[in-house]
């Protein structure tokens, strides 16, 4: 083997190692940022921040790993309970054209994970008074992501508590919004599913 082989294997090992302790982290300690839980991994297995740390992919694939091997009937049925309440909210908020996003789609979701929806309006007031005329007391946030022309855009997020769920909403204002941003995980357009489809994932599991 040459020398330069050697160091690229090497280097891979670090990289499948700090991504290992990444999905640890992340599963373990209620860490939501993947760059937090990477550069936290990085100082526990001596690792250069600079370079050569594993990608957002490649922390999600190891906290699959993880909790295919770790996780269990626990997992899998806390994840049944999450999607079955995100079904509940989204026929709720069918006014709306809610779809799942995130780790609860992705099979990720964990103690700490939120339902996490899209909602789609052209009034960026209509959800709020929607919640209101229910009787439905809510949070708002505001968090700034990635568009899919690559700028960077303030979103409102609504978070509600749904007995043992949080349920937050991403509302998503305007006809541009109807196309997916790009993953915070691999850059990809957003994957996100409506009600049919999230009832043939339940059903399937």
């Amino acid at each position: 083997m040459g020398k330069q082989s050697f160091k690229r294997e090497a280097s891979q090992r670090l990289r499948q190692e700090v991504a290992a302790e990444a999905a640890r982290i992340i599963a373990t300690e209620g860490q939501r940022s993947y760059l937090a839980a990477k550069h936290k991994a990085a100082a526990r297995v001596g690792v250069a921040t600079r370079g050569g740390l594993p990608s957002n992919a490649e922390i999600e694939r190891a906290l699959k790993e993880w909790q295919s091997l770790y996780g269990g009937n626990e997992h899998a049925e806390r994840l049944q309970v999450m999607r079955a309440a995100a079904l509940e909210a989204m026929l709720f908020l069918e006014p709306f054209q809610p779809r799942l996003v995130g780790p609860v789609l992705e099979g990720t979701a964990d103690e700490y994970s939120r339902v996490c929806l899209h909602l789609f309006s052209e009034d960026p007031d209509a959800v709020v008074r929607f919640l209101m005329e229910h009787g439905i007391e809510f949070e708002q946030e505001r968090r700034r992501i990635r568009w899919r022309d690559g700028s960077h855009r303030e979103v409102d997020v609504l978070v509600v508590e749904a007995g043992e769920q949080t349920v937050e909403m991403t509302l998503m204002i305007g006809r541009d919004a109807i196309h997916p941003p790009p993953s915070p995980i691999d850059g990809q357009p957003l994957r996100r599913i409506g009600t049919a489809d999230l009832r043939a994932l339940i059903n399937n599991d």
